[in-house]
């Protein structure tokens, strides 16, 4: 049998590069219209919310993947 070395998912990690890149752009929005259009900037929180939620599930996968090729 071969070894079970595979390489990390870096599709995964872009992933939630590209989620946390988002994020950042919606809480800069939110901090911009946080007096001036508050239901807008609450709408930007949400999203952020949702986009940090994606990013810690691909990390999450990719850690796991990592934790079970260790104890194989």
């Amino acid at each position: 049998m071969s070894p079970n070395n595979q390489p990390i998912d870096v599709n995964q990690l872009n992933q939630a590069k590209a989620n946390v890149t988002l994020t950042q752009t919606l809480l800069s929005q939110a901090i911009e219209k946080s007096a001036s259009d508050p239901t807008l900037a609450e709408e930007a929180i949400k999203q952020a919310a949702n986009e940090i939620a994606q990013a810690q599930t691909a990390v999450s996968q990719v850690q796991s993947a990592i934790i079970v090729q260790q104890s194989e």
